[in-house]
C-alpha cells in the first residue's frame, strides 16, 4: 500500500510542473495578444486605404494590368497558406491546413493547377510527410512577423503574378491565413489577392463614401495609369500579406493562450482526483495497520487466557 501512494506523490508532483509550465505559457501568450492586436489595428487601415486607391485607379482608366485584369482562362493559381512555427496552439494551424487544402481542391476543379506556398513550420511539416510539391517557404516569424517578412513573402509571389504562365507564372493569388475575430473566435479564412475583385471593391467602397456625404474626386494619372499600378502593385500585395500576418499571429496567440488555460485546468482537475487516490489509500494503510494491531492484540489476549 505504500508503494501506491509514493506512485500517486510521483505523479501529483509531474502534473504540478506541467501546470507550472502551462500556467506560465498562458500568462506569456496572454501579454502577447495585446501587442498583436494593436499591430493588426495598425496595419488595417493603411491595407484598406491602398485596395481603396488601386480601385479607384483600376475604376478610372481602361488600362490592362495583372494587378486588375483577370485572365480569360485562368489555368494556374499560387495559395499562400500561413501556419506557426510551433505547436501547443490547439487546432490553429490544422484548421488553416484544412482551409487551405478545401481551396484547393476547389481550384483544381475549375481545371487549375495550383502553387503552394507555405509559412510557417507545421505547414512545412505537413506537406513534407505527405511529399506534396512546394514552390517555397518560410519560417521563424509566425508569432511576431514584420514588415520585412512580409516583403520576402511578396517578393517570389509578384515575380509569378508578373511571369506569363508558360513561364511558371500564375494567373491568380490566393492567401489562406486565420482571421482574429475575437480573443474566443479566430476564424480560417481564404482570399483572393491578385486579380483584384474591382466590382465589389468599387461597390462597397462607393456605398461607404455615399453613406459618409464625401465628394468623389476625379484623378488624372501621371505619367499613366499603368505607371500608377505598376507602382502599387508591390504595395499593395506586401501591406495584404503583412495584415494577413499579423491577424494570424494575433490568432495564434488567442489559441496559445486558450488551449494552454485549458491545459492548466485539466492539470489542476487530475492533481485534485490523484490527491483523492492518494488519500484513500493512506486511509487504507491507516486502517489495514490499525486491525493489524487490533488483531495482534486481541490473539495476545486469547493466548493469555488460555494459559491461565
Amino acid at each position: 500500500m505504500g508503494a501506491q501512494i509514493r506512485v500517486y506523490k510521483r505523479r501529483i508532483k509531474s502534473v504540478t510542473a506541467t501546470k507550472k509550465i502551462t500556467k506560465a505559457m498562458e500568462m506569456i501568450a496572454a501579454s502577447r495578444i495585446v501587442k498583436a492586436q494593436r499591430q493588426v489595428a495598425a496595419s488595417s487601415p493603411y491595407a484598406e486605404e491602398l485596395t481603396r486607391a488601386v480601385t479607384a485607379v483600376a475604376t478610372g482608366s481602361n488600362t490592362k494590368h495583372p494587378l486588375t485584369t483577370e485572365a480569360e482562362n485562368p489555368t494556374r493559381a499560387a495559395v499562400l497558406l500561413v501556419t506557426s512555427d510551433r505547436g501547443l496552439a490547439g487546432g490553429y494551424s490544422s484548421n488553416a491546413i484544412k482551409a487551405a487544402d478545401r481551396l484547393t481542391e476547389r481550384l483544381r476543379a475549375e481545371g487549375k493547377d495550383v502553387d503552394s506556398y507555405l509559412i510557417g513550420r507545421k505547414a512545412v511539416a505537413y506537406y513534407g510527410f505527405r511529399e506534396r510539391q512546394v514552390t517555397d517557404s518560410w519560417t521563424g516569424f509566425s508569432d511576431s512577423p514584420s514588415y520585412a517578412d512580409a516583403k520576402a513573402v511578396a517578393a517570389p509571389l509578384i515575380e509569378a503574378v508578373l511571369k506569363e504562365t508558360a513561364e511558371g507564372g500564375v494567373d491568380e493569388l490566393h492567401i489562406v491565413f486565420t482571421e482574429f475575430v475575437s480573443m474566443m473566435t479566430q476564424t480560417p479564412v481564404d482570399r483572393r489577392l491578385l486579380p483584384l475583385s474591382l466590382d465589389e471593391e468599387a461597390a462597397s467602397g462607393l456605398e461607404q463614401r455615399i453613406t459618409k456625404g464625401e465628394i468623389l474626386p476625379l484623378y488624372e494619372f501621371e505619367p499613366s495609369a499603368e505607371g500608377v499600378l505598376d507602382a502599387l502593385l508591390p504595395r499593395y500585395v506586401e501591406s495584404r500579406i503583412y495584415n494577413a500576418l499579423l491577424q494570424a499571429a494575433a490568432s495564434e496567440h488567442a489559441a496559445r493562450r486558450r488551449a494552454m488555460k485549458s491545459a492548466t485546468d485539466n492539470a489542476e482537475d487530475l492533481i485534485k482526483s490523484l490527491t483523492r487516490l492518494a488519500n484513500a489509500a493512506r486511509q487504507a494503510d491507516i486502517t489495514q495497520e490499525i486491525s493489524e494491531i487490533v488483531g495482534g492484540a486481541s490473539a495476545l489476549a486469547d493466548a493469555s487466557a488460555g494459559s491461565d
